[in-house]
Order: C-alpha cells, then sequence, then structure tokens
C-alpha cells in the first residue's frame, strides 16, 4: 500500500470519527433542549411548610443571654406539584433567636415526597446553656420579662426535583417559621398542658425559597 492511499484512509477513519461526535452532541442536545422544555411546561413549585405545633420540655433563659431549651415542633410539609416529585436529601432542623442559633441541628432522614402528597416531621430541638451574643442581651431582658420570645425555626438542605425518569441536581432548600415562644413549662394563651409539658397549636406559615 501506498503513502498516498494509507493518508487518505487516516483521513477517511478522522472524518468519520468527526461525524460521530457531532451525532453525539447532536443528541445530548436535542435531549437537553426537551428537558429544558418539559421543565418550562410544568414549572415546578417550591414545596409548602407549615408550623403546626411545638411542644415545651424546657424553655429557660439563665443568665442575661443564656438559652436552655428542649422543644419538639411539628412540620408539615406538602408538595403542592401535579406532575413534579421530590427528593428531600438531610434535612436539618434548628432554632434561632435574632439570627443566632439556640439548640443543636436536629437531623431528618433522607425521603421522597410524591405529587401533591404531605410529610408531617416532630424533631425535638436541644440546646443546654447557649449563649448568644451579649448585645443581645437588652433584648433577651425585656423578652424574658414579657415572658414569650420570638424565635425562627429553619430547616436546611437541599431537594431534588424528579419528572418522570428525570432527576435534577440538587437544590438547597431553606426554611423559616417564626414563632412566639412563651418561656419556660407553665401554659400561655393557647397552651395545652401534657404531663410534664405544654403544647401549643400554632399553623404558622413558613417562608421557603430553592
Amino acid at each position: 500500500m501506498s503513502g498516498k492511499e494509507c493518508s487518505h484512509h487516516k483521513d477517511r477513519k478522522k472524518k468519520r470519527i468527526r461525524r460521530c461526535l457531532s451525532g453525539l452532541m447532536i443528541f445530548l442536545f436535542v435531549i437537553l433542549l426537551l428537558i429544558l422544555i418539559i421543565w418550562a411546561i410544568i414549572q415546578p413549585k417550591k414545596p409548602n411548610f407549615v408550623l403546626r405545633q411545638a411542644t415545651i420540655f424546657n424553655f429557660n433563659v439563665s443568665a442575661p443571654n443564656v438559652f436552655s431549651t428542649t422543644i419538639q415542633v411539628t412540620v408539615t410539609a406538602r408538595n403542592p406539584n401535579s406532575n413534579v416529585g421530590i427528593y428531600y436529601d438531610k434535612l436539618d432542623v434548628y432554632a434561632t433567636y435574632s439570627g443566632q442559633q439556640v439548640t443543636y441541628f436536629s437531623e431528618i432522614s433522607p425521603v421522597y415526597q410524591g405529587h401533591k402528597d404531605v410529610n408531617v416531621w416532630s424533631p425535638f430541638l436541644r440546646g443546654n446553656n447557649v449563649p448568644i451574643a451579649p448585645f443581645y442581651g437588652p433584648d433577651l431582658t425585656r423578652d424574658k420579662a414579657d415572658g414569650a420570645v420570638w424565635l425562627t425555626f429553619k430547616i436546611a438542605g437541599r431537594v431534588r426535583w424528579r419528572v418522570g425518569d428525570v432527576i435534577t441536581g440538587r437544590y438547597h432548600l431553606h426554611v423559616d417559621c417564626p414563632a412566639f415562644i412563651p418561656l419556660g413549662t407553665t401554659p400561655g394563651d393557647g397552651g395545652i398542658v401534657v404531663g410534664n409539658t405544654v403544647k401549643y397549636q400554632l399553623s404558622q406559615s413558613c417562608d421557603v425559597s430553592v
């Protein structure tokens, strides 16, 4: 075989490889375009979270800026989508006062939520002698005199959307559920004594961002 024939054979092989690569790129582009079109038509909605209940086992302020807390909160999460499922990946729940964390993280196990489904979670939130910044001391002293404080129960984690057999990448989920929580275990307005605890029905809508 001459050198010219060998060179011609190599050129034909390169052209075939380029055609295969071009075909593969076009195929992937079409698939991606179809996914984006379906996604735009369906327009998945973010889940709805509601803080339903808070059960106080212990909630005290010792010293001007130190919290000791044991609270069980009940939160519902509803998937409002008719055609989109939601994967919740490792959600962390905790409480904050004036933006500062006052309980440890409580983990919610990963779960899949089907179309229009509702999940109910009741994690325990605990914090023992957790200090906050000293400059919040006067506010906390005033709240203590009033007998209740505003806490924000937060949920942080990641979610994935499922449309048919297509599952997206992970998106950050942030949920804020503010609530006015009485100090101690003496029932305030609307509180129900259950054993050594006080239970409050809240039904407080939460702010959700994805």
